[in-house]
């Protein structure tokens, strides 16, 4: 068996989800990068956009936020100005407002500050994989990938254990908005207008918003100032507090991003160590904290879990011959930017002795860079370094699948039975 290999047609239809169902429809995207890296895409839902598909544009394009806003959507989908202001997180808002509320945060969620975890993060992994080899064969999505981004958040935003499930279920409903497996409310498939205020134009996030102001008249009521969801409350250098509606959201955006990227990062790596040969002894033979490091990214590079991220054009501009207008949508598709061979040597094949890797997984290099992207690389290396001490070879022993978006790339089911050293 074969890590992966595209059979799209090389024409795929973008906007449809379902072109994204057998996995990305890598061979479109190669053939955009060798013969229209700045593509116009109609949409006959909304407004059509333009694609950028190669890894120098998106990483110049993504930089320049006065030319290029995040403050109109990062999705595909059109909203109105009212739409925008009830759903919006700091993820769409553009410096100097982004960088007011990042700040905030970002101390908390630092390198350094995440490191302080790895002692918690690697008994969660034991645990998990214990119980999880126990079983012999099983869904490596479900047992293992699903369990540690979950688990974690829990104890970083001071979340009752027991709430945990639910909480990653409605995370599963707002991301995975467009596959019927994780919602009933489709969102594609359906009329979702009653919900055009709530993130992702989906129900799932009024329960997140009735639990986010719960959650915090409790910690207000008991003093408790445990947790990363105190500190965005705090008042910046100015005496700036977050309204109640930014809070709600970014605590919806805690959910659900921050499990689903991890989740299927770690998925991508155990369905890679199952089907690329030597891969697994490469694994093994990784020494020393940088080249432990260059696994994660590598992994991550792989996986390209968000696929892409909307921006809006505040001026005229020409790139790459196009005439772009202001107030067109451009959309910067990392997961292709991930795969150029202009930016990476044999790009669909996973290096874990790649070096330097410049992958644009996490919004890296612009305003927006993923605030827990070291957690994430922390997770995924700790979790191989337990792996390895137990698992000789990963056995695949059914059919893989994928989520069916065109904004998360994930194997959402990936079969396994671990042989054990």
């Amino acid at each position: 068996m074969t890590i992966w290999t595209p059979t799209d047609d090389g024409h795929a239809n973008l906007t449809d989800h379902d072109s994204f169902v057998a996995g990305t429809p890598h061979n479109t995207f190669k053939r955009l990068r060798d013969e229209d890296p700045m593509a116009w895409c109609d949409w006959s839902e909304g407004k059509g956009f333009w694609s950028v598909t190669r890894h120098a544009d998106i990483l110049e394009l993504n930089r320049n936020y006065q030319r290029l806003s995040s403050a109109q959507g990062i999705r595909m989908e059109d909203q109105t100005r009212e739409e925008y202001l009830a759903r919006r997180t700091f993820q769409e808002t553009d410096p100097p407002e982004h960088t007011r509320t990042r700040m905030l945060v970002a101390k908390a969620f630092s390198k350094p500050m995440m490191a302080i975890y790895e002692d918690q993060i690697r008994e969660l992994c034991v645990n998990i994989l214990d119980q999880a080899l126990a079983l012999g064969e099983f869904d490596a999505t479900h047992q293992i990938a699903r369990q540690l981004p979950m688990r974690m958040l829990g104890r970083i935003a001071g979340l009752p254990e027991e709430d945990l499930d639910w909480l990653v279920d409605k995370g599963d409903a707002l991301m995975a908005n467009t596959d019927s497996d994780y919602t009933s409310h489709v969102v594609d498939k359906m009329d979702t207008d009653a919900y055009r205020f709530m993130p992702f134009r989906s129900p799932a996030g009024a329960d997140l918003y009735d639990y986010a102001a719960q959650l915090m008249d409790r910690q207000r009521t008991s003093g408790d100032t445990s947790g990363v969801l105190h500190l965005i409350t705090q008042p910046d250098a100015q005496g700036n507090v977050i309204s109640d509606t930014e809070f709600r959201n970014f605590f919806c955006l805690l959910v659900a991003a921050g499990n689903d990227t991890t989740r299927y990062s770690i998925a991508a790596a155990l369905h890679a160590l199952a089907n690329q040969p030597g891969l697994m002894a490469q694994l093994k033979s990784v020494q020393g904290d940088a080249a432990w490091e260059g696994v994660a990214d590598e992994f991550i590079r792989w996986a390209s879990p968000a696929t892409h991220f909307r921006r809006t054009a505040t001026e005229d501009f020409e790139y790459h011959g196009k005439k772009v207008l202001a107030g067109d949508k451009v959309l910067l598709w990392f997961i292709s930017g991930n795969r150029d061979e202009r930016a990476f040597e044999q790009p669909f094949t996973v290096n874990l002795n790649r070096g330097v890797n410049r992958h644009l997984s996490f919004g890296q290099g612009g305003a927006h860079a993923c605030l827990g992207m070291w957690l994430a690389r922390l997770e995924l290396r700790v979790l191989m370094q337990e792996l390895i001490k137990r698992v000789e070879r990963i056995e695949q022993t059914g059919e893989h699948l994928f989520l069916r978006s065109n904004f998360v790339c994930g194997i959402k089911r990936l079969p396994v039975r671990m042989h054990l050293n």
